[in-house]
């Protein structure tokens, strides 16, 4: 239950402000349907977040112990400077009925937007870390779903409301902790 409970609370934080978030955003001003919208985040989330678990429960039983160890120290200390860089969508003007609707236009968007992202790269790590890729998968998705879905429908209110500098620097630093521990706490049990 640990790497669930982490594992959504460290996305949603992480996807405050993220490309993502702004790409919710703009759906539910352009589209104004958000059910649809809300679907297409999750199953994209689903998709991309299941094979990052895959590649992370992967990785694993390709490296040891200790060089796991350093490769996720270092990945959630990047992770942490990686916070501090706000996102910015790239907006192209579109016209018109999508053609693959709503729902598709959206499950397209998110799982393409997703590729490489600060939540994938945490839901690899994660899944590194904890062993259990379904707990985590359901946890980076609930984490996704916590951030977004509250933003397709109440758009702009929110956030308006919502410190994003802070929900970084408070992201960065819970990133930062954990690639202490990685790093540091199997040291002083030895």
């Amino acid at each position: 239950m640990e790497a669930f409970f982490v594992s959504t609370a460290i996305v949603a934080l992480a996807e405050m402000g993220d490309k993502t978030q702004l790409l919710a955003l703009v759906l539910a001003a352009r589209f104004r349907k958000p059910w649809p919208i809300v679907l297409g985040i999750l199953v994209a989330t689903l998709a991309n977040h299941g094979l990052a678990g895959a590649l992370g429960a992967w990785v694993t039983t390709m490296l040891g112990p200790q060089m796991l160890r350093w490769i996720l120290g270092a990945s959630f200390i990047a992770m942490a400077i990686w916070m501090l860089i706000p996102d910015k969508l790239d907006e192209e003007e579109t016209g018109g009925t999508p053609r693959w609707g709503v729902f598709g236009t959206t499950l397209i968007a998110f799982f393409l937007a997703e590729m490489g992202d600060k939540t994938q790269i945490a839901t690899v790590m994660l899944a590194a870390q904890y062993n259990a890729y379904l707990w985590v998968v359901m946890g980076t998705t609930l984490g996704m779903m916590l951030a977004n879905a509250p933003v397709v429908w109440l758009g702009e209110r929110i956030t308006r409301r919502v410190p994003i500098r802070a929900v970084h620097l408070v992201s960065a630093g819970i990133f930062l902790v954990l690639g202490g521990i990685a790093l540091f706490a199997p040291l002083a049990s030895s």
